[in-house]
């Protein structure tokens, strides 16, 4: 080295020096997934082995990344209450409404969202798994620790799917729960901002918000694992015995518990970046339109819905509002919001597209459905 010339460190910004650093500092992660994918590669021709191990990766990965929508603005404004309080409030809601379910449909966890009216299901449970179905938790669990919230609807249901019309079905459902989500929140947010300006200014507040939002946030909870519920237990006979029930049910509660105290993970930043989610009355009125939305699409069709489509419309619709509301740094603020949709839509679209690769991969007819619409 020349004298007196300073080192310089390599330029960062290169691509290819941010994947090792990502694989360097995710090393345990990386390892785990690598474990999962030999492991799924051994149990794949076992039927009751590879249901068990898809049914274990599915049910954290799942509830790892749809954490943003259902209990990402509950973690972000109760940061300063023990971890533990928050995962035992909604673990007992998560019990008790699987076990109404698993008593009053006999046997079915899902409320009947794997089934139709005729009792056949366009996501039956495969007399074997590939190995596609048990890795699609894994590809999820990766697009989660690369903060992508992605629609886990799509990415799980879509390799067990019979034929396409089960993922046109959810794609539909669910294009249209994000426009319906977007307009309700936009008017929301943009009809009433000044109202919300002026009252919600003060960072002090009334402790009946903190009730307020609990009881919002614990139905929210609910009628996502109603909504949700058949990501995990897809992996599952659609009618489950006492021991099956007891397993499913104890394992996510346990997942929630490592959640909670993870406080959301990586994902949780999703959340996190939005205009002042943190405050506990904000957060109650984006969890309180999206609570709504989520009730109205679970009654009118039994078709499973991507809840995390209708969340990035519910936030998406806040931030363009507030960003047009807004009489300073308007135009910043645009600038901001403009992106953050963007970029959380075009994550949704990966996860589609991964999903309908998957699809294709674990599926045959879909493979030939597919292949022939193209050419």
């Amino acid at each position: 080295m020349a004298k007196g010339k300073k080192f310089q460190r390599s330029d960062r910004s290169r691509p290819y020096l941010n994947i090792l650093d990502f694989m360097v500092q995710e090393k345990a992660f990386l390892a785990i997934v690598i474990v999962g994918i030999i492991m799924a590669g051994i149990f794949t021709g076992n039927k009751t082995a590879a249901m068990w191990l898809g049914f274990f990766f599915a049910a954290y990965a799942t509830v790892a990344n749809d954490s943003i929508q259902s209990l990402g603005t509950f973690i972000e404004s109760n940061k300063a209450k023990r971890w533990w309080i928050l995962w035992l409030y909604v673990g007992v809601i998560f019990l008790g409404v699987v076990s109404f379910s698993w008593f009053y449909f006999d046997g079915d966890v899902t409320y009947q969202r794997l089934l139709k009216p005729d009792g056949s299901s366009p996501y039956p449970h495969p007399e074997s798994f590939s190995f596609f179905q048990i890795i699609a938790p894994l590809v999820l669990l990766i697009l989660t620790r690369l903060k992508m919230p992605v629609s886990t609807t799509f990415l799980i249901l879509s390799v067990f799917s019979a034929d396409t019309s089960g993922i046109t079905s959810v794609v539909w459902k669910s294009w249209t729960g994000y426009i319906m989500a977007f307009v309700l929140s936009f008017l929301v947010w943009y009809l009433s901002y000044n109202f919300i300006k002026k009252y919600f200014k003060s960072r002090k507040f009334n402790n009946s918000w903190t009730a307020v939002q609990w009881l919002v946030s614990g139905t929210l909870w609910g009628v996502w694992v109603m909504q949700d519920g058949a990501n995990i237990a897809v992996f599952l006979p659609r009618s489950l015995d006492g021991f099956q029930f007891v397993v499913f049910a104890l394992t996510i509660f346990a997942g929630l518990g490592l959640l909670f105290y993870l406080r959301g993970d990586k994902i949780q930043e999703v959340v996190s970046e939005k205009s002042r989610i943190s405050d506990i009355r904000a957060a109650t009125l984006v969890d309180l339109t999206y609570v709504i939305l989520l009730i109205y699409k679970l009654f009118i069709s039994t078709v499973p819905m991507s809840t995390t489509w209708v969340f990035l419309g519910i936030i998406g619709g806040r931030e363009i509002a507030i960003s047009l509301a807004r009489n300073k740094k308007g135009k910043k603020h645009r600038k901001k919001a403009g992106k953050m949709i963007f970029k959380d839509f075009a994550y949704a679209m990966i996860g589609l597209f991964v999903s309908v690769a998957l699809a294709a991969a674990a599926n045959k007819s879909i493979r030939d459905q597919i292949i022939n619409a193209i050419f």
